[in-house]
């Protein structure tokens, strides 16, 4: 009791704290749970996608380019299902820079039924971190969810990403002008 004696309003706002707390908490009664709010599995993908730093190859839109490993292909326009694009993320691209992200994989893990021996000068990278299975599949329900067949990026999609209006963006915000622009002018002319 010495410390409320010599913060007074210090207990007062810890006492308010807690009080708060508690009444904002959701109550339960004998036998049931709190209902948590299930996850999104996107929404976890894209914070693996950013991690994993599959964004300096594929760009945060997913239409790949030039990156510190290659040349990336565009998720946007890849044909690859699910589960190839789980292997793929597992056991990277043999002969590529695509590198692999499961731990031990072409040892422990058998990947494109290669071992390490059998994919010799064709063993993909080691990827900067290694990602759990189900965090893999994540991100493959991202790239499903939101960038496979997406077209160009957008304004709205960028700030999405990003949540919040980045300077990242600022180049979509004015090709999202563009065709407006392009519309004022056409209506002016004729």
């Amino acid at each position: 009791m010495m410390i409320f004696n010599r913060f007074p309003a210090a207990a007062v706002l810890l006492l308010v704290t807690v009080a708060v707390l508690k009444l904002s908490m959701p109550t339960t009664t004998y036998g049931q749970s709190a209902q948590a709010t299930a996850p999104d599995p996107t929404a976890a993908g894209k914070a693996v996608f950013s991690r994993a730093n599959c964004m300096g190859c594929h760009k945060w839109h997913g239409n790949g380019g030039g990156g510190y490993g290659g040349d990336a292909l565009s998720l946007r326009k890849t044909q690859l299902t699910r589960e190839q694009i789980i292997e793929t993320v597992g056991c990277g691209r043999p002969g590529t820079g695509m590198p692999f992200f499961v731990r031990g994989a072409y040892d422990e893990v058998k990947c494109y039924d290669m071992n390490r021996q059998d994919a010799g000068a064709q063993m993909p990278p080691e990827g900067g971190t290694f990602v759990r299975p189900k965090d893999i599949e994540a991100v493959a329900d991202c790239v499903i969810a939101h960038i496979k067949g997406a077209g160009e990026p957008t304004y709205a999609e960028c700030v999405t990403f990003f949540s919040s209006s980045s300077r990242v963006c600022d180049i979509y915000k004015t090709q999202a002008q563009k065709p407006d622009d392009a519309a004022a002018s056409v209506g002016k002319s004729q």
